[in-house]
């Protein structure tokens, strides 16, 4: 089996290969710090999973999972995130995520969600499944954050956690103006005025730890 890491931290890709190594079956594990060199990498070899992390620097996990959800559609793709599930989950599921967990998650869960996916799977906690279905059921009254594009809804996470609008381009490796852009859009959305507003939301509805 073909495993494609996707992590900007070399030590978490090392964390992940030591726990993959416990494997039955015997795996060969490739390495990608952005989502640039895993799309080249996807293309260049065949693979059998991929192990994406949400946070990296460029265009995010989200959109990396897009991206390969247009050329490959059955891959089986993990999110395996330092997000909590009700940051991201129900984001990551809708854009074509075969599971999700978070990095606090032991390693034979790990395991056993490889195995999963692997085999045609789903692998989300019942909390996440039963959110799913509601969601299905009140997409008329969805919440004003649920009207954000998946990088829309990372700069309002970043805002509400403390950073300056400087911070968040340097993080995202986008322009300050790009980002102003971003949050005028975001207040206009969500019909707010200023950034304790946008704060104020994301902690009230656990947007941010």
């Amino acid at each position: 089996m073909k495993i494609l890491i996707v992590d900007d931290h070399a030590v978490v890709r090392q964390g992940i290969k030591q726990i993959i190594s416990d494997m039955s079956e015997a795996c060969e594990v490739g390495e990608a710090g952005n989502g640039g060199d895993a799309m080249q990498l996807l293309r260049r070899e065949s693979w059998d999973l991929v192990l994406l992390d949400i946070g990296l620097p460029g265009k995010n996990g989200i959109e990396v999972l897009k991206q390969i959800r247009a050329e490959w559609k059955r891959l089986p793709v993990l999110i395996l995130s330092m997000y909590s599930e009700d940051q991201y989950a129900l984001r990551a599921i809708r854009a074509g995520a075969s599971g999700y967990m978070t990095k606090e998650m032991a390693p034979d869960e790990l395991l056993n969600a490889i195995a999963k996916v692997r085999n045609g799977g789903r692998f989300i906690s019942p909390e996440v499944a039963e959110k799913l279905v509601f969601d299905l059921d009140e997409q008329s009254d969805e919440m004003p954050h649920q009207s954000l594009s998946d990088r829309e809804f990372e700069v309002l996470r970043l805002i509400a956690s403390g950073k300056t609008v400087s911070e968040i381009g340097e993080q995202l490796s986008l322009s300050v103006k790009t980002i102003s852009t971003y949050r005028s859009r975001i207040l206009e959305k969500m019909k707010m005025k200023h950034n304790a507003e946008l704060t104020h939301y994301a902690i009230s509805n656990q947007l941010v730890e």
